[in-house]
């Protein structure tokens, strides 16, 4: 998620909805309102920030100082022509770049993502369980073909490249795809989007390399460490088709197979600590 900061609202109108067509998540904030504000934001919803883009504003130096103080995320200033004089202010200031108009959201995210390469705080591209994922936007390659993927699965992808060490929580996920301030869209539109994520690198892949577990998020498996994972046909759920609970076993079976979406809840408290979810 990206904050832009500008004194004319409709500038910053304009640069957040670019963003949206991106299928990147941007919010304005006012620069007036700002040090309320992100006095307000937690480290959790900081820490969501991939870069803060300054325009026209008349308190900079505050403001990037007031960045600075909490995070590293890359801080870029937009100026409406190449000005020398001013560029050189900008970078005295703090700034990690200085970008003049036109400018396209792409080269926004290239840019941001060489600050980041240079501050270590991400990588031009990872491989992981036969997927080659970058964060300039460009789609992923899987099996060195590249796959199409719609923009918010993309994101959602890269989250979980990003979070590969550990679980993210799909919170998390909403956060860095959707914003930390976006109240017209439920969170639960992420399993939808990572169902079909899901189904789109099983049919490349063979396997499905996400795991999830319930209360505790999503995880990108390291195939070629873990190894393929391989199902035996003496495996729990033919012992439990058989048997009191066998319609039980096989609701539980079916929608474990279409994906990540939730058991009911019924279900799940007649499993009790038989099955672990």
């Amino acid at each position: 998620m990206f904050v832009v900061l500008d004194d004319r609202p409709l500038v910053a109108g304009g640069c957040v909805a670019c963003f949206e067509r991106e299928g990147i998540a941007a919010i304005a904030v006012e620069p007036a309102e700002f040090q309320e504000w992100f006095e307000l934001v937690s480290d959790a919803d900081i820490a969501v920030v991939e870069g803060f883009l300054l325009g026209t504003v008349e308190t900079r130096r505050q403001i990037s100082a007031r960045i600075r103080s909490r995070s590293r995320a890359p801080l870029i200033g937009l100026i409406e022509a190449k000005a020398l004089t001013e560029t050189l202010d900008l970078f005295s200031l703090g700034f990690d770049d200085v970008l003049a108009k036109p400018f396209h959201v792409r080269e926004i995210l290239a840019r941001s993502g060489a600050i980041r390469r240079r501050t270590k705080l991400t990588e031009q591209c990872v491989d992981i369980s036969g997927i080659r994922i970058f964060f300039d936007g460009r789609d992923p390659l899987v099996n060195g073909d590249v796959l199409p993927l719609p923009r918010r699965e993309r994101r959602i992808l890269e989250c979980l490249v990003l979070s590969r060490n550990t679980r993210i929580t799909k919170t998390q996920i909403f956060n860095r795809v959707y914003g930390i301030f976006n109240d017209e869209i439920h969170e639960n539109v992420i399993e939808s989007h990572i169902s079909r994520l899901r189904k789109r690198l099983k049919e490349r892949l063979g396997i499905d390399p996400i795991d999830s577990q319930r209360f505790l998020g999503y995880r990108l498996k390291d195939v070629a460490a873990e190894g393929a994972p391989q199902r035996s046909t003496e495996e729990a759920p033919t012992s439990l088709a058989q048997g009191p609970d066998a319609s039980l076993a096989v609701s539980i079976i079916r929608d474990e197979e279409n994906g990540d979406g939730p058991l009911r809840s019924n279900d799940y408290q007649r499993l009790g600590d038989v099955c672990p979810v």
